[in-house]
């Protein structure tokens, strides 16, 4: 029984998400589906680093699974592209040791958030940046962001539909980004809430407008309360960049 590692990008905007549900077309049961026509008519279950909302893209999900089949890495790729619609291209596929886990082995995470700041929007990328027409102040963003880094409770920063009880994450990186008409927001960390990125993303946003004082930030970490915290951004804005299993060197 071999373990592949299996880094995949796909575009969020046609999914119900990544995980599999009873209804809705979704990232993992489109890839099972695929992996269970190479295994003829055998059920595989791919295990994620995480799961991602409908309309979220990534350009870095990894997942594993097991498989019986003696194939190379390489024919995994090709194999598995060649079946797959446009909107999922596997990156790469490796084998690993039986230990690996998508999940529990990943040592942080990065997700992007991008914006299209300017009056008039561009339909051609309106499923993947929100468009933004109001005017921010960047700097006052990065004052925010630093206020981010480090060990923190972050329930003021998840959804209150998580269910998870330990809402202590690491930030290790958060910076704001112009490139041009665009606003990138990059951010790294040990592990992340349900919708944790986005509502960052939405205070930061409210920060840049002059809504909010950079400095309100710690208040509201220290607060652990969900609604003293800015809006949700939208979901298509948002991009799982990286999973990273060994220590990042800067």
């Amino acid at each position: 029984m071999a373990r592949m590692k299996v880094t995949v990008a796909y575009d969020g905007t046609e999914f119900a998400g990544y995980q599999i549900q009873p209804s809705g077309r979704t990232v993992q049961g489109t890839i099972q589906a695929v992996l269970q026509k190479i295994h003829k008519g055998e059920t595989v279950t791919i295990s994620a680093s995480g799961r991602t909302d409908a309309g979220v893209h990534a350009v870095g999900q990894v997942f594993h699974f097991d498989t019986d089949l003696q194939i190379p890495d390489e024919a995994w790729g090709k194999a598995l592209n060649a079946m797959l619609p446009n909107d999922i291209l596997i990156k790469k596929a490796e084998q690993v040791e039986s230990t690996f886990h998508s999940r529990f082995s990943a040592l942080s995470k990065e997700y992007h958030y991008k914006l299209l700041i300017r009056k008039q929007p561009d339909v051609f990328i309106r499923n993947h940046m929100f468009h933004y027409p109001y005017p921010l102040n960047v700097e006052d963003i990065k004052r925010a962001a630093k206020l981010f880094l480090g060990t923190h409770d972050f329930t003021s920063f998840s959804s209150a539909k998580s269910e998870v009880a330990d809402k202590v994450r690491t930030i290790f990186e958060l910076d704001a980004v112009e490139e041009g008409n665009t606003l990138v927001f990059k951010i790294r960390g040990s592990g992340f809430l349900y919708n944790m990125v986005r509502i960052i993303v939405g205070t930061l946003l409210e920060v840049g407008q002059g809504k909010r004082k950079p400095e309100e930030i710690s208040a509201i970490l220290e607060g652990k309360d969900r609604s003293l915290a800015g809006k949700t951004a939208p979901a298509h804005g948002l991009y799982l960049y990286q999973v990273n299993y060994e220590e990042k060197t800067e």
